[in-house]
C-alpha cells in the first residue's frame, strides 16, 4: 500500500464511503486514493479521479487496468474548473491537495456544486506544526525533514493545513463531523520510507535550491537514517497526518 495508505483507507471507511456510492477524487495523481475508494464502493459504485498532470493520469489508468478495476476512471481537469459533464457525487475526497490551493476555502466551495445534498467531503492532509520531534538529538532526521518542508513551502504549500482543516471546511459551508490526527513514528526497529520520499522529491529539492544531490547522497540515505536511530536508540516523529470528514447540509446552496 502507498505511503499513508492505511490512514487514508481507515479515514474513507470511517467517514462512510461504501458500496454503491459515486466518488470524486480531486488531485488524484497516480490514483492512490481513487483505488482505495474503488475498493470501498464496490462494483455497484463509481470513482472518478481528476488531475491536470497527464503523466500521473496515465500511471493511474495503468494501475486500474492491472487491478482489473472497472468502476474507476480518470480524466484531466483542474479541481478549480471541473467539467459540467462529470455529474454529481455522493462524496468528494482528496489527499495532500488542499495544502497547495492558493485560496483553500474558495477551492472547496467550487467543488460543492458537484456534491449531492447531504454528501461527504473527506480530506487527508499533513501538518508540520508540532514536528519534527525526538527524545534524543537526531540531526540527520531533522535535516531531511527540513529538505521536505522547505521544498513544499517554496512550492506555495500551506504546511499547517492539518490544523486549518476544520476552519476551512466550516467556512466553506460544510458541517464538520470529525477531525483526527496520527503521528508518523520511527524507532530503531520501525522504519518509515523517508528515503523513498526524498528520492521522489529529489528533482524538486534541487530545483528549488534546498539541497544538492551530493549532500543528499540518496543511495546511502536509508542506511544513514537507520544508523542514526540505532545509534541513539531513539524514537522520532517526523510528520503528522490529519484527516477530516464533513457533510454538505441538506438544502445547502454552494457559492
Amino acid at each position: 500500500m502507498a505511503i499513508g495508505g492505511e490512514f487514508t483507507q481507515r479515514l474513507l471507511r470511517d467517514a462512510g464511503l461504501g458500496p454503491g456510492m459515486r466518488v470524486l477524487d480531486v488531485g488524484c495523481g497516480a490514483g492512490d486514493v481513487a483505488l482505495l475508494a474503488a475498493d470501498l464502493v464496490d462494483h455497484n459504485g463509481e470513482v472518478i479521479g481528476v488531475d491536470h498532470h497527464v503523466g500521473a493520469l496515465e500511471a493511474a489508468r495503468g494501475r486500474a487496468r492491472e487491478q482489473k478495476l472497472e468502476n474507476v476512471r480518470f480524466t484531466q481537469a483542474d479541481l478549480n474548473d471541473l467539467p459540467d459533464d462529470l455529474g454529481s457525487f455522493d462524496a468528494i475526497v482528496g489527499r495532500r491537495v488542499l495544502m497547495y490551493q492558493a485560496d483553500t476555502v474558495k477551492a472547496v466551495e467550487r467543488l460543492l456544486p458537484k456534491l449531492r445534498s447531504g454528501g461527504l467531503v473527506v480530506f487527508h492532509e499533513h501538518d508540520t506544526t508540532m514536528v519534527p520531534i525526538s527524545g534524543q538529538p537526531m540531526p540527520l532526521h531533522h535535516t531531511v525533514q527540513k529538505w521536505m518542508k522547505a521544498t513544499i513551502e517554496r512550492e506555495g504549500a500551506d504546511i499547517n493545513m492539518g490544523f486549518n482543516l476544520h476552519a476551512v471546511l466550516t467556512q466553506s459551508g460544510l458541517s464538520v463531523e470529525q477531525v483526527r490526527a496520527e503521528a508518523i513514528v520511527q524507532t530503531p526497529t520501525q522504519q518509515y520510507p523517508v528515503a523513498a520520499i526524498i528520492r521522489a522529491m529529489l528533482p524538486r529539492i534541487v530545483e528549488h535550491g534546498v539541497a544538492n544531490a551530493d549532500e543528499i547522497d540518496i543511495e546511502a540515505l536509508d542506511d544513514r537514517l537507520d544508523a542514526e536511530r540505532l545509534n541513539t536508540n531513539a524514537t522520532y516523529v517526523g510528520d503528522m497526518m490529519f484527516g477530516v470528514w464533513a457533510r454538505k447540509p441538506e438544502g445547502h446552496s454552494a457559492a
